[in-house]
């Protein structure tokens, strides 16, 4: 694969010997076949419009100082309450200095960039009940509700590397190997605690679908019509066709992943499930390699808060390996959040995964540390 720039002087990848520019890839008129979807605009932005070219610094907010104190002031009154930790939330959890800058962060990842990474709070300082107060308190300014990340209510998904089956080992939740750009299932925003990084490697890697959005409507508008057809044959969580990409409410939303589409070599698609035809294959290649041109790699430290938005935002993981202490084991609790003040209103063919996440019954689980399997059981397809 080879890369050219394009009017905005933003790289893009070339499939083979023909660029995304070149006329190969049909005529830009309205013809019915290569224009944009009806509706659709013809460029999104400024929001989220950004490329790997950016700085990390400029999506990183350092607590320093009195905003460390404050913290660890907020944590203490909420234990003197002898709450439940899951009860956290910014009445009892007071940070009248750092609050307001937590609140104008999450009007960013809302409505401005679309990511941001609190950097500061050092995990070594807190026990780890201690920590995940403190992670809950920070993230409760940032999007008030938590949702369930399973069908049995677990709240805090732990990835962390384990080799112990291959069934563990091809899972992305317990790889090593990098993984490609995906969204999660069901969250406005996803969130993860780095309570520790491996020896080498593992950044977070993100790009912007509205970026991506805007390539492909200047060089492949054909492709943004596949993306929004209603024929893409989900396996996970459930087999559902819906689009990949919408234009709901003025704003581009992105519900983007390969696995739950093609399987992966220990866990195969089952057979009697549709298969993607070439136009759809093509799509999530081109996606995958726009998305990997204009990236940008944020070099995570321990005691990261990482939030980003996960309607407008893709985002990957780069591989990893574990040293031999428990600080150089790489160590992530995940969340799914949503703003009851600044929440997108979610395209209908998403709706029941958010309900499932949102406003399910189902009674709420707290693992401070990782679980068996068992108890925090990998999805499988749907047969």
């Amino acid at each position: 694969m080879d890369f050219n720039k394009n009017k905005g002087g933003v790289i893009i990848p070339t499939l083979g010997s023909t660029s995304l520019s070149t006329p190969e890839y049909g005529s830009y008129t309205s013809d019915g076949l290569s224009s944009l979807p009806v509706g659709y605009p013809t460029h999104m932005g400024p929001e989220f419009g950004w490329t790997g070219n950016d700085q990390e610094l400029h999506f990183i907010y350092n607590i320093t100082g009195e905003g460390l104190m404050e913290v660890r002031s907020a944590k203490d009154h909420f234990k003197s309450l002898e709450l439940d930790g899951n009860l956290v939330n910014r009445e009892n959890f007071p940070l009248p200095t750092l609050g307001p800058i937590l609140d104008k962060l999450s009007h960013d990842i809302y409505n401005g960039k679309g990511l941001c990474v609190i950097r500061g709070i050092s995990p070594d300082e807190y026990s780890v009940e201690d920590l995940t107060i403190v992670w809950l308190g920070i993230q409760a300014y940032i999007a008030d509700q938590r949702g369930c990340q399973d069908h049995r209510g677990n709240m805090l998904v732990h990835i962390i590397a384990d080799n112990s089956s291959k069934t563990k080992l091809g899972h992305h939740r317990h790889s090593t190997s990098a993984i490609s750009f995906h969204n999660e299932e069901a969250g406005d925003v996803v969130a993860w605690l780095t309570r520790s990084t491996a020896a080498t490697g593992g950044k977070c890697i993100v790009a912007s679908a509205y970026t991506i959005y805007n390539i492909l409507a200047d060089h492949r508008p054909d492709i943004i019509r596949t993306l929004a057809k209603s024929d893409w044959p989900f396996a996970l969580p459930h087999f559902q066709c819906r689009p990949l990409l919408f234009y709901h409410n003025s704003r581009l939303v992105m519900n983007f992943g390969r696995t739950p589409l093609l399987g992966n070599a220990v866990h195969p698609r089952p057979e009697n499930l549709p298969k993607l035809n070439d136009c759809q294959r093509e799509a999530l290649d081109v996606v995958e390699a726009i998305a990997q041109a204009v990236q940008l790699e944020i070099k995570t430290q321990a005691g990261d808060m990482h939030f980003i938005n996960n309607l407008a935002i893709l985002h990957r993981r780069e591989g990893f390996v574990d040293g031999e202490s428990a600080q150089q084991k790489r160590h992530l609790v995940r969340m799914r959040l949503r703003s009851s003040q600044h929440g997108w209103d979610i395209p209908e063919d998403l709706t029941q995964e958010w309900r499932n996440a949102f406003d399910t019954e189902t009674c709420q689980t707290w693992h401070l540390e990782p679980m068996p399997g068992d108890v925090f059981p990998l999805r499988k397809y749907t047969n």
